[in-house]
Parts: C-alpha cells; sequence; structure tokens
C-alpha cells in the first residue's frame, strides 16, 4: 500500500467518484523514501552555498564582468530551485499533495526552470570563453557587461514562456486509496496527456534547452581546446583557469542533464506509444528516470564549486572576507601591548582591489580582463 491513514490524507481527499472511476493509487513509498534523502541534502547544501555565491556576485564583485553576469543568473536559478524544495519533501514525506493544486504547478515549473536554464547559462559561459580567446578582437564587441546582461533577460524571458504550459501540464491528478480521492502531484502523467500535448513539449524543451546548449557546449569546449594545444600558444596561469572551467561546465552536462533528457525522451517514447514495449519495460525505464532526475537536481550544488575553483575573483572574495573575519581589531603582541602603534601594512591590498569598482572605463579596443577569471 502507498499511504497510513492520516488525518491529511482523509481530509484532503472527500471528492472521491461516486462510480468508481479513479484508478488506484501506485506504492511509490521506495522512490518517495530516495527522494526525500537526496532532496534534503540537496536544499541543505544548495541553498547556503547558491545564497552566498548570489551575495559575492551582487554585493562583492558588483557583477562588472561577463562571466560574473552569466554565474550570477546561474546561481539565481539554482537558488530558485532550492527554495522550491520544501515543497516536493513535504509530498515524498506525506505521499500525497496537501497543498493548493497551483503550487504543485509552480514548483514542477520551477524545476524545468532550473534545468533547461542552467544549460542555457552555462552554454553562454562556454561561449564567452570560446570568443575571448579563439576570436578576441573581432567579437570583442560581444563581451561587455551590457550585452551579457540583455542576453540574460531574453533567456529568462524564454524559458519563462516556456513554464506556462509546463505549469499547466503539473495539475495534480486523483486516484483512489481506501475509498478516498488521493491527489498526485509530479506523477500525474497518464497515458493520454503523454500521446496528447505532453510529448511535443518535452521534446521541444529538450531540444532547445538541452541539445542547443550541449552541441555550442561540446563544440566550444572543443575549439577552445584545440586553440590552446597549438604549438604557438602560450601557456598561462589564466588559460589553465579557462580549461578548468570549460571541463567543469562539460562534467556537469555530462553527469546532470545528459543521463536525465536521454532517459525523459525514451521514457515519453514508451509512454506515448510511438515504441513498442512490455509494461515491465516501462517500469524500468521509469526507475532509471527516478534516478536521473535526482541528479539533474544535484546541478544546484555542484555549480557553486565551479564558481570556487574556477573563478579566482569569486575564490579571492571568499578568502578576503574569511580573513577580515578572523581579524581583532584589539589584537594584542606578546607583552601585551596593542598593536595599534605599529605602521600599518596593506595586508589584504589585493582583495580590496578586487573588491572596488574600476574608476573608469577603458577603452573598447582595450577590454579589460575579467575580474571572475
Amino acid at each position: 500500500m502507498m499511504w497510513t491513514s492520516s488525518p491529511l490524507v482523509a481530509n484532503s481527499s472527500s471528492d472521491l467518484s461516486s462510480n468508481g472511476t479513479l484508478p488506484p493509487c501506485r506504492d511509490y513509498r521506495t522512490t518517495h523514501q530516495l527522494h526525500m534523502v537526496v532532496y534534503s541534502l540537496v536544499l541543505a547544501a544548495g541553498l547556503p552555498l547558491n545564497a552566498l555565491a548570489l551575495w559575492v556576485f551582487v554585493r562583492a564583485l558588483r557583477v562588472h564582468s561577463v562571466v560574473s553576469v552569466y554565474m550570477c543568473n546561474l546561481a539565481a536559478s539554482d537558488l530558485l530551485f532550492t527554495l522550491s524544495l520544501p515543497l516536493r519533501l513535504s509530498y515524498y514525506s506525506l505521499h500525497h499533495w496537501p497543498f493548493p493544486d497551483l503550487l504543485c504547478q509552480i514548483s514542477g515549473a520551477i524545476f524545468q526552470i532550473n534545468m533547461y536554464g542552467s544549460c542555457i547559462f552555462l552554454m553562454l559561459i562556454n561561449v564567452d570563453r570560446f570568443v575571448a580567446i579563439v576570436y578576441p578582437l573581432r567579437l570583442r564587441h560581444l563581451r561587455r557587461p551590457r550585452v551579457a546582461r540583455r542576453v540574460c533577460l531574453a533567456v529568462w524571458a524564454l524559458i519563462l514562456v516556456f513554464a506556462v504550459p509546463t505549469a499547466r501540464v503539473h495539475t495534480p491528478s486523483l486516484c483512489s486509496y481506501r475509498d478516498l480521492a488521493v491527489r498526485l502531484c509530479f506523477e500525474s502523467f497518464g497515458d493520454e496527456l503523454w500521446r496528447g500535448r505532453l510529448l511535443p513539449l518535452v521534446l521541444l524543451a529538450e531540444a532547445l534547452g538541452f541539445l542547443v546548449p550541449l552541441g555550442a557546449v561540446l563544440a566550444s569546449s572543443g575549439l577552445v581546446f584545440w586553440t590552446l594545444a597549438r604549438p604557438q600558444a602560450t601557456p598561462s596561469q589564466r588559460r589553465r583557469k579557462t580549461v578548468r572551467l570549460l571541463l567543469a561546465n562539460l562534467l556537469i552536462f555530462l553527469l546532470c542533464f545528459v543521463p536525465y533528457n536521454c532517459t525523459l525522451a525514451v521514457y515519453g517514447l514508451l509512454r506515448a506509444q510511438l515504441v513498442a514495449a512490455s509494461p515491465e519495460a516501462r517500469g524500468q525505464v521509469r526507475g532509471v528516470l527516478m534516478v536521473t532526475v535526482l541528479l539533474a537536481g544535484a546541478n544546484c550544488v555542484l555549480d557553486p564549486l565551479v564558481y570556487y575553483f574556477s573563478a579566482e575573483g569569486f575564490r579571492n572574495t571568499l578568502r578576503g572576507f574569511h580573513a577580515t573575519r578572523g581579524h581583532c581589531p584589539g589584537a594584542t603582541n606578546g607583552a601585551r601591548e596593542p598593536l595599534a602603534g605599529r605602521p600599518a601594512r596593506p595586508t589584504h591590498a589585493p582583495t580590496q582591489e578586487l573588491l572596488q569598482l574600476p574608476k573608469a572605463r577603458k577603452p573598447l579596443a582595450q577590454t579589460p580582463p575579467d575580474s571572475a577569471l
């Protein structure tokens, strides 16, 4: 059985169909327990990491470089997803949806916004590195923060437009359990819905939000690696950091997004009965999908690690903040005398310079290096 008797189930299930046409509720307790554990870890780690990352980009770095603009929007997308996780955890703990239908629709749409938004923002980071290394002069007019902000606004507009039909298909469905009508969320897609509007929506979202970014990431990364591997290319620390950034983005795509989107496409074809398969085979594909969806959700924990290990400005800001908190103004020397009489030394001058806004803009031909890298 799927649920235990509880007042919440009884109170939320008073509209059972009199002719008994509701399908019986399936037992998803094992899947729900797995989702509870993983999403609890994602919430515990992703919420503080992305909140801190967003604070660093907005308040400290002032997002005045192209890469930091894209990373700031990526952190905002991840933070939005982590803020929606308490609703999912409540559903997986109760095994039914106790909230208004609108919250189920919003929560389902936010997952799609985060996944495809993350794919696009990671693609933009890769494309910016490609332009900076392969065509540093020819396309330098595209590598300005103002242009990057407008591109991010267009990306948000695109994913929000696709979020509307996604929210509509996430309307909770009913199933019967012990003569009660129970509402399901995130698992409410019947065969009729798959054969209707759901499969075209999934395939279109995957084409624009996954396949195009994946192709751009693979192509830009390959061209950057080929450019840096040429004999006339001079190795530098900044180029090594670029290679680490591109490799980290590739790892996130291959680990988080490729398994889920490939499995979702196969599962959609099976549910729409465009590919013949036995019920056992469909159940096995669904089991794989329930695991890969957790990998897709885990990207909001991996993205802050990319900021820290690949963006020098981000890392130096955190180190300077930690050093500032650890500094005690009333410290004394070994003779218990205050240190105020000693000449001040600019121990944190590099960090302070990093956090200051540039005093004057440089000409377009002298594009400043990205502070995030």
